[in-house]
């Protein structure tokens, strides 16, 4: 049986186009795409879940893979699969930057460690809220769900060479303002409380200028700070659940599928 260069593209592209999609969406997505899981267990999992989604996803189109069209297909696959990982990410980069603001106001930003998600230096309230926020990911199944929105976008954003628009472009800078906002959620019951305490130092430095505020002002900042940051543990689920929706959305409004929701 011999096969012709059009039925080869063909068989190919049906496995190619879903791996450019989902191997850089899995390359850039909380969990799977952290360094802390070797690079061989990523790629696996990418060609896996790539041939499974083979069997799932329409028809491809019959593209050479090194032709011009075939080229400017597998860049816009890359960076759908990117835009749709990046989404999440910047919700995990809120929690993070909100722990960094928390470790800064405690006196705690000289404590840093490696984090495992990233590779990159940072504080160790930073690392720990990234830690927390991976578990709540986790547990409301955050990565079922972009991995079915994956799935269910070869049907709703089929494989062309004009599969991106400048409308879905336009969305990604202002979804970038919610790092911020996020992190000040995050960040706000704590930078509140311990504003209020570096204010009373200050009051009392100024009453008893004799006293050594900076003796007794760590110790105590650093209890009381740690005392506000197990009182407002319980509101990070809910502040990081509505960070994590506004992703998905956003994940979802760039690949044309409906964002579900975790248990």
């Amino acid at each position: 049986m011999t096969l012709t260069s059009a039925q080869l593209a063909a068989w190919l592209g049906q496995f190619l186009w879903p791996l450019l999609r989902i191997g850089a969406a899995l390359s850039v997505m909380p969990v799977l795409g952290s360094r802390m899981l070797p690079r061989r267990v990523r790629a696996a999992t990418a060609l896996v879940l790539s041939a499974l989604c083979a069997g799932l996803a329409p028809p491809m189109p019959a593209l050479e893979p090194l032709s011009p069209a075939g080229l400017l297909t597998a860049v816009q696959q890359v960076l759908i699969g990117l835009f749709m990982g990046y989404a999440l990410r910047v919700a995990f980069s809120a929690l993070e930057t909100g722990g960094q603001v928390i470790a800064l106001q405690m006196g705690l930003s000289f404590a840093s460690l490696v984090d495992p998600q990233n590779g990159a230096q940072q504080p160790l309230l930073g690392s720990f809220y990234n830690l927390l926020g991976m578990l709540i990911f986790l547990g409301l199944d955050g990565h079922l769900i972009l991995l079915r929105m994956l799935v269910e976008s070869f049907h709703t954003l089929p494989v062309a060479p004009d599969a991106l628009s400048r409308e879905m472009l336009r969305t990604l800078p202002a979804f970038g303002a919610r790092i911020f906002a996020g992190a000040v959620l995050v960040a706000l019951p704590a930078m509140a409380s311990l504003t209020v305490v570096n204010l009373a130092f200050g009051v009392m430095s100024r009453a008893a200028p004799q006293l050594n505020i900076f003796a007794v002002g760590l110790p105590v900042t650093l209890l009381l700070g740690l005392a506000i940051l197990l009182y407002s543990l319980p509101a990070l689920l809910p502040q990081f659940r509505l960070l994590l929706e506004d992703a998905f959305a956003l994940a979802g409004a760039l690949a044309g599928v409906a964002a579900g929701e975790g248990g």
